[in-house]
């Protein structure tokens, strides 16, 4: 019988989401105050992404 609940993709899904947004607006606020907000949001977002996917790997390795 399946035990695992069956909003686990869901909540994948919610982390690899908060850890993009976390991660570009952290860059957008670095990249502010340096005065490029533009490509320290982009490098946020990739590495929000990249972030994301370990986060969820490393959470659901069963998923």
């Amino acid at each position: 019988m399946n035990d695992r609940p069956p909003t686990r993709g869901a909540v994948a899904g919610s982390i690899l989401l908060a850890a993009i947004l976390l991660c570009a607006g952290i860059g957008l606020g670095v990249g502010a105050l340096v005065g490029a907000p533009v490509p320290l949001l982009i490098v946020g977002l990739g590495v929000g992404f990249a972030a994301g996917i370990a986060l969820v790997h490393a959470h659901f390795r069963d998923l």
